[in-house]
């Protein structure tokens, strides 16, 4: 049987529906329809404010940074109050199973949305020291960084959307290429500082946008290995691991 594809589970199964129906609680579905769609909304808000960090990034425009700098309140707002609503669905419903484990995802995830949020932020800090040391020309495993982390946050967007496993699997296995880069990144800053005191320090700002670009890549890789396990019931942290050592990726 193919990998994606799942057996008609038991009522009980970890592979059955992200959002069950089977204690046929129509208040416990809205709440946790709800959480959902809150959740998808945050992620569009932290994929956006990444979009616009890696651009004032590349032009160094710092009314754009700034910009981001003053969506990340709205984040952590957000964040705090999916958090007390989950809360508030396990103390009213008693969720059991899937129901449960769905609302421990929508925890996780929250959070490392919260912290995708923050990096964004803080890249988009960085771009403004950039513009006051007059940087030039970036890394070109920066640049390749920044153009690949948001459109593999896009697919992550589907993955939560559609509980889209291909999506989710597909994140998961590109992360290699951002840890790659970020090897290469580390040689090119290095190589970039000179003697004098403002080459080193655009060097440090540099690769400092290329780790938070990299913890980015990592949050995502956590988010869709519990989009995989919802859908399908596999718990595939080890497993994909496994498999990228094996054909010599990592």
């Amino acid at each position: 049987m193919p990998q994606d594809e799942i057996p008609n589970p038991e009522p009980d199964s970890p592979q059955a529906p992200l959002l069950s129906t089977r204690h046929n609680n129509p208040a416990l579905q809205r709440e946790m329809e709800l959480l959902r769609q809150r959740l998808v909304q945050e992620a569009s808000t932290a994929i956006g404010m990444l979009e616009t960090a890696v651009e004032a990034l590349f032009t160094l425009d710092e009314s754009l940074a700034r910009s981001v700098v003053r969506r990340d309140d709205d984040v952590d707002a957000e964040e705090v109050a999916i958090e007390e609503s989950c809360y508030r669905v396990l103390a009213l419903f008693s969720p059991v199973a899937r129901d449960f484990r769905t609302v421990a995802m929508f925890l996780k995830v929250n959070a490392d949305l919260e912290r995708i949020a923050d990096h964004a932020t803080s890249i988009a800090k960085q771009s403004i020291k950039l513009k006051g040391l007059q940087a030039g020309k970036l890394p070109t495993a920066l640049t390749e960084m920044a153009q690949r982390v948001p459109i593999i946050c896009q697919t992550l967007l589907q993955a939560l959307l559609n509980t889209n496993t291909d999506a989710a699997r597909n994140v998961v296995m590109r992360d290699t290429d951002i840890d790659r880069l970020d090897k290469q990144l580390f040689v090119e800053c290095v190589d970039m500082m000179g003697s004098d005191r403002e080459s080193k320090a655009i060097g440090i700002i540099c690769y400092r946008c290329g780790r938070e670009l990299e913890r980015i890549g990592d949050l995502m890789v956590n988010i869709a290995e519990d989009v995989i396990y919802l859908a399908g019931g596999q718990i595939v942290r080890h497993e994909i691991k496994r498999q990228l050592k094996a054909q010599g990726k990592m």
